[in-house]
């Protein structure tokens, strides 16, 4: 009987943010305990699970740091500290 594994290849695209996205993704993963190569090791399901959650913790901390790029607040008290 063969295991079917989740498709990493597929985890990750082929554009320039993908680095930082895989980066994400182990980070999200090392915090529960797993790596990715462990998402071959577990059941279907639960890689799957893991994967969802990982992706949507990258694409939540990859809008932040695009957000913090867009938005440059420039703070300057109205009050003359002087």
């Amino acid at each position: 009987m063969t295991k079917i594994t989740p498709n990493l290849d597929r985890l990750f695209g082929k554009y320039p943010q993908s680095i930082l996205e895989r980066t994400l993704i182990a980070e999200y993963l090392l915090a529960g305990g797993y790596l990715i190569s462990d998402l071959e090791l577990l059941p279907l399901w639960v890689a799957n699970q893991l994967i969802i959650e990982a992706r949507r913790f990258a694409e939540q901390k990859m809008v932040e740091m695009n957000a913090k790029d867009d938005y440059h607040w420039d703070f300057r008290p109205s009050i003359n500290l002087n």
